[in-house]
């Protein structure tokens, strides 16, 4: 099943995707400099990752545990 229509693979495929493109930003801050275009998403997801990273961190967590034991 595709990661649209299984819920718990699509926080999965978002959770991955905040913290790559946070760990992108901060490593290789010039990838990520364009605000609007296609790159604006990638843009948008290191901002949240910034910003919430405790609760990014925490939603990560949550996820490997359930990957682990459900």
């Amino acid at each position: 099943m595709s990661a649209l229509f299984n819920f718990h693979s699509f926080l999965t495929v978002v959770l991955l995707g905040i913290c790559t493109c946070t760990y992108v930003k901060m490593h290789f801050p010039a990838l990520l400099e364009q605000r609007t275009g296609f790159r604006g998403f990638f843009w948008k997801a290191a901002r949240i990752g910034e910003r919430l990273s405790p609760w990014v961190a925490v939603g990560c967590f949550m996820m490997g545990v359930s990957i682990i034991f459900f």
